[in-house]
């Protein structure tokens, strides 16, 4: 099952123009000037200082180690108005002591989760995660019942950001996989990983685990829906109490707009992302005009319908409609655009 999930998930994420492992590629190599430099990530930002994890430089000093660090003057005085570091950057450093470092150089980024800098007059971007390769988005099988016009809203922030995603249905113990399937088979018909899981009776984990090693993953899901129960039950060590990981689709609660990396012990690179709300982001400043191209079972349609620039609402002769009417687009989903289209929450 595991190994078609593995599959599945590999020929998705070539839409999307390949793995992000494939994308970052081998660890670059440092400059000549520079071969003294450690390589990291950085986890976590704090005003003017990061928090960066970076690779054993022996053997015998075990585990990854974080350093605090700071940006080196010059950098600081080349950049612009986008932000310069941000959480999911690989950078070089310059270790200052056993905790500390200088960052001299900043990898290029190969996929961003951004919005216009706040108070800038001028186009500034505003980087909030850099470098993600997927968004695990969880909804439970029950309590709280899965309202998948919700799903349907995350799913199109993350098609418009080119960010793979996939769907993680929890507390299948509720009701059985069967009933689950009843209700989210329509995604994975359409071309969308999901994995039904149960964080309490361990049901699985080991698919789950194996969906995110060697990736920076953005955990989702409206709350109680046992997103770090699941972080939990994949690792015990973290000790995340219920409600830990906030709520990337709550509305209003959150008002930070750090991130912040989880390493996790399997895979070199492998880490959970937790983020502000997708609000906060500024995510949903989606052209309706481009809305069509976010819901992935209209591709085969678009340049059907008789008139051009069709909306799929109303106009006669539409491919799209057509596709609905005869149940090779669910009804369901459809509905969902419709109200996106028109603005609704």
């Amino acid at each position: 099952m595991s190994s078609k999930i593995d599959n599945d998930y590999l020929a998705y994420e070539e839409s999307f123009g390949g793995d992000g492992r494939e994308r970052r590629g081998k660890k670059p190599k440092p400059k000549r000037d520079s071969a003294h430099l450690a390589h990291g990530v950085v986890v976590r930002a704090r005003g003017h200082h990061f928090d960066v994890e970076t690779a054993a430089s022996t053997e015998e000093d075990g585990v990854a180690r974080q350093r605090m660090c700071e940006v080196r003057g010059r950098l600081l005085q080349e950049r612009g108005r986008n932000t310069l570091v941000a959480v999911g950057d690989r950078v070089w450093l310059r270790p200052e002591g056993s905790s500390k470092g200088l960052i001299e150089r900043i990898d290029e980024r190969h996929r961003v989760l951004s919005r216009q800098h706040p108070g800038e007059a001028h186009p500034a971007e505003d980087v909030i995660l850099a470098n993600p390769d997927q968004a695990m988005v969880v909804f439970a099988a029950a309590r709280p019942e899965p309202h998948v016009r919700m799903l349907d809203r995350f799913l199109v922030i993350a098609e418009a950001n080119e960010l793979p995603v996939f769907i993680c249905v929890n507390k299948v113990e509720l009701t059985g996989e069967a009933a689950a399937r009843a209700i989210f088979d329509v995604y994975e018909r359409i071309g969308y990983p999901v994995l039904y899981t149960s964080a309490r009776e361990h049901l699985g984990i080991d698919a789950l685990r194996a969906a995110i090693v060697d990736r920076i993953t953005v955990v989702t899901g409206p709350s109680g829906v046992g997103k770090s129960s699941l972080l939990n039950a994949i690792h015990p060590a973290l000790h995340l109490r219920e409600g830990d990981l906030r709520d990337f689709m709550d509305k209003g609660k959150h008002t930070t707009r750090a991130a912040q990396l989880y390493p996790m012990p399997f895979g070199a690179e492998t880490y959970m992302a937790d983020t502000p709300g997708i609000r906060e982001l500024g995510l949903y400043d989606i052209d309706p005009a481009n809305l069509q191209f976010y819901f992935r079972e209209m591709a085969d349609y678009l340049h059907a319908c008789r008139y051009p620039g069709c909306t799929h609402d109303h106009e006669p002769e539409c491919a799209v409609r057509a596709a609905v009417e005869s149940n090779a687009i669910d009804a369901e989903r459809y509905d969902s655009y419709l109200r996106l289209l028109q603005g609704e929450e």
